[in-house]
């Protein structure tokens, strides 16, 4: 059963006000994003006639495994852009990287990211993930895009498919799965589930949206939105 929990609520952005519509040949904004995302950040795209107004390279879903690298990755990318004059902005949260994404940021600064510690907490917004983790701090999360890539993500990933024994070394300190879910499907659900059998962990299904992204991308690239 789908867990009981406050109304998502949208997060802050770094800035609060619209930008400007850009002018008719000004250069096409790009979002260099987390792989991750892509099947959300279309849907956005797609929702808000966004597809063609701007330009999206995604980044490996599996940067998350060593989350210093997704700075690595950036930084020169976003130079090459900004050099151009294009407008940048970041699909990340913070990730992992502990600060270090925004320290980077800070070299650019008209270039923003998603809000929020990491991607469970844009999909829930921050009571309902803050309600999560209080109430069990031992939680494993999926979304859509994890419950579909947990074998090669996290099972292959970490290594378990060859040394299943490492299970209750990596999560002897979990007691649930939680599946943030976007679109859920009987079959990510299926998915999910069997994911947390596999960790041996309880499993709860938490449904979210992806308000906070679509208000992320639209307050920053509102110049590239046609309405």
């Amino acid at each position: 059963m789908p867990l009981s929990l406050p109304k998502p609520r949208a997060l802050s952005l770094r800035r609060d006000e619209l930008r400007k519509p850009r002018p008719m040949n000004a250069p096409r904004p790009i979002m260099f994003a987390c792989g991750a995302l892509a099947r959300d950040i279309r849907a956005v795209c797609a929702a808000n006639r966004m597809t063609d107004a701007i330009e999206v390279q995604y980044l490996p879903a599996n940067l998350h495994n060593t989350p210093s690298k997704i700075v690595e990755q950036l930084r020169p990318l976003i130079a090459t852009a900004r050099n151009a004059m294009r407008p940048v902005f970041v699909g990340y949260s913070d990730c992992g990287t502990g600060g270090l994404l925004d320290a980077m940021l800070a070299e650019f600064p008209d270039v923003e990211r998603l809000p929020g510690a990491h991607c469970y907490e844009l999909f829930a917004g921050s009571e309902v993930f803050a309600a999560l983790h209080d109430a069990e701090p031992g939680t494993f999360y999926l979304t859509d895009f994890l419950a579909l890539h947990f074998d090669a993500l996290v099972w292959n990933g970490l290594g378990l498919d060859r040394h299943p024994e490492l299970r209750d070394r990596y999560f002897a300190h979990y007691t649930r799965v939680v599946y943030l879910s976007q679109d859920p499907t009987e079959t990510l659900l299926f998915t999910a589930r069997s994911a947390a059998a596999k960790l041996e962990l309880a499993f709860e299904h938490c449904p979210t949206t992806r308000l906070n992204l679509s208000q992320a991308m639209r307050g920053v690239l509102a110049g590239a939105i046609h309405d």
